[in-house]
């Protein structure tokens, strides 16, 4: 086995918690489901996320000064389907979801009241995601569920080409 097939077949394994990433520059929203993103720091308080470059979330986020990233409850698998299985470029997926206006516009999800919006200090080419480096100017902690993972998220067909 290759040193790629085995890495693969080792963080295939891990079962990360699942995120949904908002966003909105010039009038324009969006949000996709991430499973790249972690801390990357306590003091001062940073965060990333990695962001496809294929999809429609990507463009809206290079364009964004400040991006929400929202906890997936265990329970809330549609909201997970709708955000990691259509595209933003066929299908206005805020029609289909409860979410108001945060900073700056960015959209909240109601079904994730475990979330915090970032501003973006950073943001570097990472292969096919950009990582982009979050700097928490809100955050709001809602409830203590159980996360919606990378094992439960496997079986959603992407809304954009992988």
């Amino acid at each position: 086995m290759t040193a790629g097939a085995t890495f693969d077949a080792l963080v295939g394994d891990l079962d990360y918690p699942m995120i949904i990433v908002t966003a909105c520059a010039g009038g324009e929203r969006s949000g996709c489901l991430i499973g790249f993103a972690t801390q990357t720091s306590i003091d001062p308080s940073r965060f990333l996320v990695c962001l496809s470059q294929k999809n429609r979330t990507y463009r809206v986020a290079v364009r964004a000064e400040l991006l929400a990233v929202h906890f997936v409850p265990a329970e809330a698998g549609e909201l997970a389907e709708l955000f990691g299985g259509e595209t933003g470029d066929e299908v206005d997926k805020f029609a289909r979801c409860a979410w108001r206006p945060g900073p700056g516009g960015t959209p909240l999800l109601d079904r994730c009241p475990n979330r915090f919006v970032g501003r973006v200090l950073a943001r570097l080419d990472a292969g096919d995601h950009d990582v982009f480096l979050l700097e928490p100017v809100m955050a709001e902690k809602g409830t203590s569920s159980d996360e919606f993972t990378f094992h439960r998220a496997k079986r959603i067909e992407p809304g954009h080409e992988a």
